[in-house]
């Protein structure tokens, strides 16, 4: 039986985005998969146009909602949507809305090395770095240190980031996407199906089966 395909397109400041991905591997476990599903990380920048030393989290949150008061009520609704999901989000430490390109090459550079689980790891890495601790995911050396926790080589990390590679099959990434009709994120592509939004981990987990199900049949 062929394995699942799963494709995860995100933005590293998509905070739905991480409760998505940890909803994802929960429906993964509770599916009972009879192989496991291959996971692909799409980027998908939300603002392909920010200031690569990103800007203040007030400021541009406060613009783009109208107030830093809406803000905060939606950054309560998010904190509890990630406890429920057992995520740590504390927005107190979170300054800086970030330039991700870098955050998604790093992810990219992991992939190419074809670890499932150590890509898996940077992934939630990131988020957490972010979300959790407020770290500035748009500096290279938290991306290096965030690398070698998910057990790369760090200068190997650094050289690769010192680079452009990756940054063509980004922009590709991102425009196919489009091309697909993806507008927001999350939204995952199981097995070609478009889910959009953080679904729970119980309706991913029975889209999951009747894909596996489905894979199961066309090779009968």
């Amino acid at each position: 039986m062929r394995p699942i395909n799963i494709e995860i397109v995100h933005d590293f400041i998509c905070p739905w985005c991480w409760i998505g991905g940890e909803h994802l591997k929960q429906a993964i476990a509770q599916a009972n998969l009879a192989v496991a599903p291959t996971i692909e990380y799409i980027p998908y920048e939300l603002n392909p146009r920010m200031p690569r030393e990103g800007v203040d989290r007030k400021l541009y949150r406060s613009a783009k909602f109208g107030s830093w008061a809406r803000s905060q009520a939606m950054d309560a609704e998010v904190t509890l949507a990630g406890k429920r999901a057992g995520l740590l989000f504390d927005y107190d430490k979170v300054a800086i809305t970030p330039n991700t390109r870098l955050a998604h090459r790093l992810l990219f550079y992991a992939a190419s090395k074809g670890d499932a689980a150590r890509t898996q790891a940077l992934f939630d890495a990131i988020f957490a770095a972010y979300f959790s601790v407020g770290d500035d995911i748009g500096s290279v050396d938290v991306l290096a240190r965030l690398a070698v926790s998910a057990g790369f080589d760090e200068q190997d990390a650094l050289v690769f980031l010192a680079t452009t590679n990756g940054d063509q099959e980004i922009v590709a990434a991102e425009t196919q996407a489009q091309l697909d009709g993806v507008r927001s994120v999350p939204t995952l592509r199981i097995d070609g199906v478009p889910v959009s939004g953080a679904q729970p981990a119980s309706v991913l987990a029975e889209i999951l089966r009747r894909a596996a199900t489905s894979a199961e049949e066309s090779l009968s």
